[in-house]
């Protein structure tokens, strides 16, 4: 497990059964993405005021119509990418809001970083990165907001809480 992760709990209480979608939680690494970094050992921060948050995922799928099977399509998943989309509030003053909204500015490897989500069973996703801010600002009497999608880059770590071992996707 890594225990720099925001929300992680290192008590080690794991919900069970069904949860709301807020007790997931989730950060950003606020001091980008190099190479040489390890997923187990990255640090997320918070990014205050988030109201939503959605995890897609799409798969790459290979069709073909097989003679053995009369003609019947015969697929198979060759590749795989994620995307969280979230949407919420601009905080200035909060690091994680601050770095999300930063990132509407940059190119390149600007807006490489690392997303990690902890689910409600304490299991962790950490997710090689690219920040897309998609929206900002709004009515002028509206709350300024700010929209933003993590777009997975490369091949994420899923680790299953266990106690102490993990596994990579």
């Amino acid at each position: 497990m890594n225990n720099k992760l925001y929300g992680y709990d290192n008590s080690g209480t794991a919900q069970e059964g069904v949860t709301v979608t807020s007790s997931m939680k989730f950060g950003i690494c606020t001091k980008g993405r190099k190479e040489s970094d390890d997923p187990m050992t990255i640090a997320t921060t918070l990014v205050k005021d988030a109201e939503s948050l959605s995890v897609t995922t799409d798969n790459g799928v290979e069709e073909w119509n097989a003679m053995d099977q009369d003609g019947w399509v015969r697929r198979l998943v060759t590749s795989k990418s994620l995307s969280v989309s979230l949407g919420g509030k601009r905080n200035y003053g909060d690091p994680g809001n601050d770095y999300v909204a930063n990132c509407a500015y940059e190119n390149g490897q600007g807006c490489d970083s690392w997303f990690s989500v902890i689910f409600p069973n304490q299991d962790q996703l950490i997710i090689p990165c690219i920040v897309n801010v998609t929206s900002m600002g709004g009515d002028a009497t509206a709350v300024n907001a700010l929209e933003w999608e993590i777009q997975s880059d490369g091949k994420p770590t899923y680790v299953a809480y266990t106690g102490s071992s993990s596994s990579s996707l």
